[in-house]
């Protein structure tokens, strides 16, 4: 569905990018719990996945609430960050629980990540597809109105919009181009589908949030032209966490600002957020069928009608929250 309204969203223009709508009545909030009776299906290469490592999804929840509820300097980490960023814990355990469930296993220990970051401090490569580097494919004339972009959060947004718009699956100046995402074109040099680190974040998410990490958690800007600057940040967990609550923080307020909705009693949603990505197309897909009259909720995913569904386990870890 959101591939089919890619189009007609990008047609408004840098205005989405931007984020910039006015509403005049109050958000909307949306109560707690699932929309759907039951989960929505799982997607086949989440399940082969599993499978293929001798596991179950059950299996797999399960040791990421052991992590969870055993480690408490893990949790005392994601209350400070969940603090910093003006979100209940909760929604962060959400999104460690699909991640965790769906895509990764969970390490026993969280050292265990710091460990794995470290392991790529020696890598050597570059954020680019057929030798091209992303900052100089960027450069081209079709991303010029990016330039205007206010933020790394907009004017990488904008960057990938161009590139489902102009370049996706398509032949430009005798240069064909893969048709799929941005994210896995340019930004995954080892293979595709990959995410890292405690908080499973892809290279392109950690650039969009960069200026926000920066200014709350005031940690170093990453730059596309230090890849292994963006790996460690989006491998080491206490940056991870910072970039975690900066997607939910900023799905929060897309969803408020644009669609006139408020999410942030809704773990679930911001879990499928999380997963899904592109906050602001879904917030402008949501805000056009408002206004066209139509009856339009936020709905949760497999991913976070599990985080809905299993909500009074996950709270009981962080009780006074």
């Amino acid at each position: 569905m959101l591939s089919r309204c890619l189009k007609v969203v990008f047609g408004l223009g840098l205005a989405l990018s931007s984020a910039v709508m006015t509403v005049e009545a109050a958000p909307r909030l949306v109560p707690e719990g699932n929309r759907h009776a039951e989960q929505p299906p799982v997607p086949g290469a989440s399940s082969r996945r599993t499978a293929g490592s001798n596991t179950t999804f059950e299996r797999k929840y399960q040791r990421i609430v052991a992590l969870l509820a055993s480690d408490e300097t893990l949790r005392d980490k994601i209350r400070k960050v969940a603090r910093q960023y003006g979100i209940a814990p909760i929604h962060m355990v959400g999104a460690l629980v699909g991640e965790h469930t769906y895509n990764v296993d969970a390490y026993d220990r969280l050292q265990a990540y710091y460990v794995k970051a470290v392991a790529y401090a020696g890598e050597r490569f570059q954020f680019g597809f057929e030798g091209e580097n992303v900052l100089t494919f960027v450069a081209r004339s079709e991303f010029a109105n990016c330039g205007d972009a206010d933020g790394s959060y907009r004017l990488w947004s904008c960057r990938e919009r161009v590139w489902d718009t102009s370049f996706r699956g398509r032949a430009v100046n005798g240069q064909r181009f893969p048709d799929d995402r941005f994210s896995a074109v340019f930004f995954q040099p080892f293979f595709a589908g990959q995410t890292f680190g405690l908080g499973q974040i892809n290279p392109l998410t950690a650039l969009k949030m960069t200026d926000r990490v920066a200014r709350i958690s005031g940690f170093k800007r990453v730059s596309a032209d230090d890849p292994i600057g963006v790996y460690q940040a989006i491998m080491d967990p206490d940056q991870s966490l910072a970039y975690m609550a900066a997607i939910i923080s900023n799905a929060i307020e897309l969803y408020r600002r644009v669609a006139n909705f408020d999410i942030s009693g809704n773990p679930g949603l911001t879990a499928t957020l999380y997963n899904v990505g592109d906050a602001d197309l879904r917030a402008a897909v949501l805000a056009s069928k408002s206004r066209n009259g139509k009856q339009a909720v936020p709905e949760e995913n497999y991913y976070g009608w599990l985080v809905n569904d299993r909500l009074d386990e996950l709270r009981a870890l962080f009780p006074e929250s």
